[in-house]
């Protein structure tokens, strides 16, 4: 079985499709999906489908592409609905694209780094070409040893070096299967398995074989593979070692 620990099911590109994606899901042994809102309409819609899929959760947050625009709008929908939520996230920093300043993201990654510390659940952080600065207002904001997941992770082994020693969770997406990424499959390979989940991102990022098409969690077996491959290892170990590691992290009854 496996868990997608990233998806957008409620985002305008999947949610008009969403019970049939859930349909292909549950065929290729997805048992939990973890859906990523991200403004105020995907987190409605995202509550009203967990109660319809119970194996379906809610974290929720302004990205920093978008905090600029939304984020002060949209904060005091993800403080109020948190309690319902599995994690804060995503947040995070993104010096590649800067679609918002700088400063905008350093503040709102703050600011839901306390909410996190003060509902004590997780918070999901996305970070490009910002692992200095992630690192250092993490460890001067949030409390060491809480539980953090490095969503999509794109860096460098030191990079993700940063993130164990920490004690956080590092996420592979389809990217891992690219034929470009062999540092990444590098990373895939050293991670600690106690450290290690798997993603879709879905709508984005599909894996090497559907590459250019909308990604859907089904499609998470071509990644767990991937990283199996990479490990020298049964794509059944990753599957349950990444499984277990959510269900643990995300507070989930197996």
């Amino acid at each position: 079985m496996y868990c997608d620990s990233h998806a957008h099911l409620t985002s305008p590109e999947v949610l008009p499709e969403v019970d049939a994606i859930l349909e292909r899901a549950k065929a290729a042994r997805v048992d939990w999906i973890v859906n990523i809102c991200t403004d105020q309409k995907s987190l409605e819609e995202g509550l009203k489908l967990g109660e319809k899929y119970r194996w379906v959760v809610n974290t929720g947050a302004t990205t920093p592409h978008d905090v600029d625009r939304d984020g002060e709008r949209d904060f005091p929908a993800f403080e109020a609905a948190a309690s319902r939520l599995v994690a804060i996230g995503e947040t995070g920093l993104d010096y590649h694209y800067q679609h918002s300043e700088r400063t905008t993201q350093r503040k709102f990654l703050i600011r839901y780094l306390q909410l996190a510390a003060k509902i004590k659940k997780p918070v999901i952080f996305h970070c490009r070409e910002a692992f200095d600065d992630l690192f250092s207002i993490a460890d001067a904001e949030y409390p060491k040893g809480a539980p953090a997941i490095l969503h999509c992770f794109t860096g460098t082994i030191k990079e993700a070096e940063g993130v164990w020693k920490r004690g956080w969770a590092l996420s592979l997406s389809g990217i891992v299967t690219f034929k470009k990424s062999e540092e990444l499959r590098l990373v895939a390979k050293e991670a600690p398995l106690e450290q290690l989940l798997i993603e879709t991102d879905t709508p984005y990022l599909a894996p090497q074989s559907r590459r250019g098409k909308p990604n859907e969690p089904s499609y998470i077996i071509e990644t767990a593979a991937c990283i199996a491959a990479a490990r020298n290892v049964p794509v059944a170990e990753v599957a349950a070692a990444t499984r277990i590691n959510a269900l643990r992290l995300f507070q989930l009854s197996n």
